[in-house]
């Protein structure tokens, strides 16, 4: 029995879409963000360090060089030869048109490149950003626009210096799969404050409103972050494997089966990984959900979900 078997991942969507494998390679576009720039914010979330999940951070090669190594490792790991450009490091759409269109082109000029995931916030979406990935869109192009929601209580948001609410996820939201644009949204699992009633509230709140895609991780603590600071001082206590490996099976359980899971955890750098140490042990965290939902017998979609988290 494998995680595929009870949860619909994006790896066998698009290797049923496209009749063979479709990796993820990661680039680091040398962008910034609002809420570490001092636009919104400076410091940035206080979880957030990129290096715990972005490659390249320190003075990324051309999109082009970026593509070539990853796709030496993934062929090398896998025998996938088509891919999507994930541009994943800090907010992807957090610059001009312009240079936006010329990142992205640069991308989707290798032959083997199916499309595009851009990972951003919700409160950096423009109009003519969406027209330019609808564009892409209609030109038979995998387009993913992944938002990084998190949480869908503005006080969770506020506590983590997020820099953003509920109110502009819904906007950019709305507006994206208007345009016919697939959207996938992250969310954290422990995040400060937070019970297992916000996750699913949260979830159910992102369901209501639609939704093509999700990632879901646990909140990890790493290095050179506020969050690390408040976890040596005994403010934050990381989830336990139990407690994730219960929660994500909950979650996966209440997703209507047709929507796609990128991910279902997250890990970091065993160099910037302070806690919980299982993060750094992808496969043993997979497998547990995959065991998890044997061992209740369940799958993605298997439960209803309440009406009305809008309200709830």
């Amino acid at each position: 029995m494998t995680l595929a078997d009870r949860v619909h991942t994006l790896g066998q969507a698009l290797l049923r879409r496209y009749g063979e494998r479709v990796h993820k390679i990661a680039i680091h576009a040398g962008l910034t963000c609002p809420n570490r720039d001092g636009t919104k914010g400076q410091g940035g979330c206080t979880f957030c360090n990129n290096a715990s999940f972005s490659p390249n951070t320190r003075r990324p090669p051309s999109v082009a060089e970026q593509m070539a190594a990853g796709r030496a490792v993934i062929r090398r790991r896998t025998g996938a030869r088509r891919y999507l450009a994930y541009f994943q490091a800090y907010t992807n759409t957090y610059a001009g048109l312009d240079t936006l269109r010329t990142l992205y082109d640069e991308a989707l000029t290798e032959p083997d490149v199916v499309g595009l995931s851009i990972g951003t916030r919700p409160d950096c979406i423009s109009p003519e950003i969406i027209d330019l990935l609808a564009t892409y869109r209609l030109q038979g192009r995998e387009i993913w626009l992944e938002l990084g929601l998190q949480s869908a209580f503005d006080d969770t948001l506020a506590r983590v210096n997020r820099g953003h609410g509920f109110g502009e996820y819904c906007t950019a939201l709305l507006a994206a799969r208007a345009a016919g644009l697939s959207v996938c949204t992250h969310l954290i699992v422990g995040l400060p404050g937070e019970t297992p009633w916000h996750y699913r509230t949260t979830l159910q709140r992102v369901l209501e409103l639609g939704v093509d895609g999700l990632k879901i991780h646990p909140l990890h603590v790493v290095r050179g972050t506020m969050l690390a600071h408040e976890w040596r001082q005994g403010g934050y206590r990381p989830l336990t494997l139990s407690e994730y490996l219960t929660t994500v099976a909950d979650l996966v359980e209440l997703t209507p089966p047709e929507i796609i899971f990128h991910r279902l955890t997250g890990t970091a750098e065993p160099d910037l990984l302070l806690a919980p140490d299982w993060c750094s042990k992808k496969w043993a965290v997979l497998n547990g959900i995959t065991q998890e939902l044997t061992r209740r017998g369940t799958r993605q979609g298997t439960r209803q979900a309440p009406s009305n988290p809008l309200g709830s």
